[in-house]
């Protein structure tokens, strides 16, 4: 297979050539940066060196806009207060150390944004994935028939994606892609308003991810001015927003959901690996097996804090009769919220993401690109009152490699004042403030 000249390839020339990652990664610009705008060069200098970039060319002192970071302008950058590192992971934490200035946004604008980074930014998976084999042995004797039909589909899965062996060679991945997303639609129990804004284009961005086996990953995601950044070290999950400051994920460590998307076949596989065959149905023409999979009452209550109770989080992925590949993956989130004595307000948030466009990179077949739209659904306050909110994504990816060279577990520390969490697995629920 033919391999593209990008920016990783490059880096793989380099460090044949004897260069460590971090003088090679000193010398080639941020993964993130290719996506903003950039100060063009004068033609004056057509023989200016360039350097290969998600299938493009770009001279090598093209001067890049700095990235925003907001709405706080004057917040502290707390990824770049993590200690010194080495090689690639110092030069990944030197990206985030940029805090500019913030343009001034509306206030429906900034809460839109938020609605939207807070849902969509860096939902986690349902379960924990542990490092195990994602082809359990297959076996009818005591086993029912819903799970030796999901055994047989993650095998055919695991087959089409590029195969077990393939998979196990599998170290690391980098992946970056570019966003689009648009709260589209908000229902109340007096009012649809349906395209509200549709005067207004659907806010775009980037973002990067890196992984490492068994569960170590972390996200960078730049949409609209404002970042989210999230991460796992394997221990412990957290996340930053803007407006809530850097905060543990409650309960066991559990993939990021994006990278079910078509990604990352092999957490795909391990993740549904005690799922249950429950039907088949037809997605956009295509005939599909649905296998289920959901967090267990243990899970859950790991999950919950303090008035916030975690009720269930199911996870439905569909997979090809024809391919054997993911095309859609669903997943239904309920939390109850009881505070001071006060009625239970419940919220229901609900994920449909469709995956589309296989190509082989390296072997492993990857979605390359995407949709999901997303439902949030608040109700139980009092009769008649409820509230629906519709927002919908879009995506593609522009690069992709594996086996990244100097990638270490120095890439995924967490924030400084987090670290104390490591021993308690989290303090602080996920929340969004809609």
């Amino acid at each position: 297979m033919e391999k593209r000249q990008g920016f990783f390839s490059a880096l793989k020339e380099e460090v044949a050539r004897g260069l460590s990652p971090a003088r090679s990664l000193a010398r080639v610009a941020s993964p993130m940066s290719g996506i903003f705008r950039r100060k063009k060069v004068g033609a004056s200098n057509p023989e200016a060196p360039l350097i290969a970039r998600s299938s493009s060319l770009r001279p090598a002192g093209e001067a890049l806009a700095p990235l925003m970071e907001g709405p706080d302008p004057n917040g502290a950058d707390i990824v770049g207060s993590k200690r010194a590192g080495s090689g690639l992971g110092q030069w990944v934490r030197g990206q985030l150390s940029r805090n500019p200035s913030l343009p001034a946004v509306s206030e429906n604008k900034a809460s839109d944004l938020r609605l939207l980074l807070g849902v969509m930014g860096a939902p986690l998976a349902p379960v924990h994935v542990s490092a195990i084999d994602p082809l359990p042995h297959l076996s009818v004797k005591d086993t029912p028939i819903e799970t030796c039909s999901a055994q047989y589909i993650l095998q055919q899965y695991t087959a089409a994606s590029g195969g077990h062996k393939t998979h196990s060679l599998i170290k690391n991945a980098y992946t970056l892609g570019k966003v689009k997303m648009i709260a589209s639609e908000f229902e109340s129990a007096t009012k649809v308003v349906k395209n509200r804004n549709a005067g207004r284009a659907p806010e775009s961005g980037s973002f990067v991810l890196w992984q490492m086996n068994p569960d170590m990953w972390y996200v960078e995601l730049a949409v609209g001015g404002s970042k989210v950044h999230a991460g796992s070290n394997g221990k412990l999950v957290w996340r930053r927003t803007p407006w809530l400051g850097a905060h543990t994920a409650k309960g066991p460590v559990r993939p990021l959901r994006r990278a079910l998307q078509g990604l990352d076949p092999w957490t795909t596989a391990v993740m549904f690996a005690n799922a249950v065959c429950i039907g088949e149905k037809s997605v956009n023409g295509e005939e599909c097996f649905i296998l289920k999979v959901s967090a267990d009452q243990r899970t859950l209550k790991g999950m919950s804090e303090g008035p916030a109770e975690i009720i269930r989080h199911v996870l439905f992925g569909y997979f090809s009769q024809r391919t054997g590949l993911l095309v859609q993956m669903e997943d239904s989130h309920l939390t109850r919220i009881q505070s001071n004595g006060g009625e239970a307000v419940y919220w229901e948030t609900t994920t449909n993401s469709y995956m589309d466009d296989y190509r082989s990179v390296e072997g492993v077949m990857v979605a390359h690109s995407g949709h999901s739209v997303v439902t949030l659904y608040r109700f139980g306050e009092r009769a008649m009152s409820h509230t629906k909110t519709r927002m919908e994504e879009a995506w593609t990816i522009e690069e992709v490699a594996f086996n990244v060279p100097g990638l270490s577990v120095d890439c995924f520390i967490p924030p400084a004042e987090l670290r104390s969490a490591e021993e308690d697995m989290g303090s602080v629920v996920w929340k969004v403030e809609y």
